[in-house]
């Protein structure tokens, strides 16, 4: 249960972050527990995140703001570990560098810096930026859908839930972000573009020109098994390697 303090400044803070939002950062308390909020990060442009959707937990300990917040991240995003606490200056693994003057917004901004760097710690990950931007492409998906786990969902937050939490929490996005597969005929099961066969509406051009939306393109790149997709490298792989011992074969059988 929140103190006094925390109801009060957590209040605060809420309506301070309704009317003066950070940049790409959306957040709210849940009705039944002021002490736990969810946020949502829009990735920024310029950077391997652009056009993700990065959904998170902060948990309050009930004497904030002497103590800052446990930082969690749902969604995949190549850069942090999925639901695990994250250590940050601004996270409750380091409650002694906290200070009491930074708000849910400056917290928040802290998160979006250290996830724009390259700086590792406590639950981040290394990851190329093609990876990354595979991730985001796939971030509306994963996040309403619960990594396609929709139809049968249940359990843990994140894949396998169903999409539930999400849905819970941010019940307009999630209506967007299923009109959005449905424009960009995501295939809600396992994130890829359905082909044309499977719809009658006309493919939306991308930006490249090609007949799918961009991020789509990317999805359902990201989606396919390494193997379809180096399936001409590994096939001219065996050839060399076939070619190269029946000429070591030749050899010993001539040197005989």
């Amino acid at each position: 249960m929140a103190s006094k303090t925390a109801y009060k400044r957590l209040t605060k803070e809420y309506k301070h972050i309704q009317d003066e939002p950070p940049p790409y950062i959306t957040a709210h308390p849940l009705e039944s527990n002021i002490l736990e909020w969810v946020y949502l990060i829009d990735g920024p442009p310029d950077t391997p995140y652009t056009g993700g959707q990065y959904w998170g937990t902060l948990v309050f300990p009930p004497d904030y703001p002497f103590k800052p917040p446990a930082i969690r991240m749902m969604t995949p995003s190549g850069r942090f570990q999925t639901s695990t606490r994250l250590c940050l200056s601004i996270s409750d693994f380091h409650p002694k560098s906290f200070n009491p003057a930074w708000e849910v917004s400056t917290i928040l901004t802290g998160l979006l810096s250290f996830m724009t760097s390259e700086e590792m710690t406590t639950g981040s990950i290394s990851a190329t930026a093609v990876q990354r931007k595979q991730l985001a492409a796939m971030s509306r998906w994963w996040n309403s859908t619960g990594g396609g786990s929709h139809n049968g969902g249940g359990g843990k937050i994140g894949f396998g839930d169903g999409g539930a939490r999400f849905r819970a929490d941010w019940p307009e996005i999630d209506l967007e972000n299923w009109q959005w597969m449905k424009d960009n005929k995501i295939n809600p099961q396992n994130g890829r573009v359905m082909s044309a066969s499977n719809s009658s509406k006309p493919e939306n051009p991308g930006a490249d020109g090609s007949s799918k939306p961009q991020l789509a393109v990317v999805a359902d790149q990201a989606s396919q098994s390494w193997l379809s997709r180096n399936k001409v490298m590994i096939a001219t792989a065996v050839i060399v390697a076939w070619v190269a011992i029946g000429r070591m074969f030749q050899h010993d059988v001539g040197g005989v």
